[in-house]
């Protein structure tokens, strides 16, 4: 059965992933730098020493490289390659900073963006972190680095990633 690690998994399992993970084809490994969580592997994207390496077929991570540091980015990356098999792929989406940066120029900043499960987002929340979350002390929450499609893509290019979209 092939195996997906979910990075930075928190509270959701393979349901909430992508309708290809969410079948009993596919075995999901939980990791999250948060044990309250109840992750099957307590780790960080800079470390994920304790996941084998090119032992999973898949790796999925939402919304999680915008919490690293901007220099972080690349090692986090390496370690994602690490881990898959040289057949594996990856998918890893985070927020886009210039549809966010429209609707600041839009004098947005403050409205709702959009209605996540965790309730109102807005674009302040979109570049600095959940608020809700950071207030709880959920510092885990913060960003710390962004992308555009074109930043994203030239970014896992250059972590070694061939082929993205």
């Amino acid at each position: 059965m092939p195996t997906f690690l979910h990075v930075g998994c928190g509270q959701k399992h393979k349901a909430q992933t992508t309708a290809g993970f969410n079948t009993d084809d596919w075995q999901e490994v939980r990791l999250d730098i948060d044990s309250s969580v109840a992750p099957d592997v307590i780790g960080t994207m800079l470390d994920m020493n304790t996941v084998s390496t090119e032992s999973m077929d898949a790796l999925y991570s939402s919304h999680n490289i915008e919490h690293l540091y901007a220099h972080e980015v690349p090692i986090a990356l390496a370690e994602f390659k690490r881990v898959l098999k040289s057949n594996g792929f990856a998918i890893i989406t985070c927020p886009d900073l210039q549809a966010v940066c429209a609707l600041v120029a839009d004098n947005k900043l403050t409205e709702v963006a959009y209605t996540a499960p965790a309730g109102a987002v807005t674009p302040l929340d979109i570049l600095y972190g959940y608020r809700p979350s950071l207030a709880k002390g959920n510092l885990f929450m913060a960003h710390r680095c962004g992308f555009t499609m074109r930043v994203l893509l030239g970014t896992l290019k250059a972590a070694g990633f061939i082929s993205m979209i």
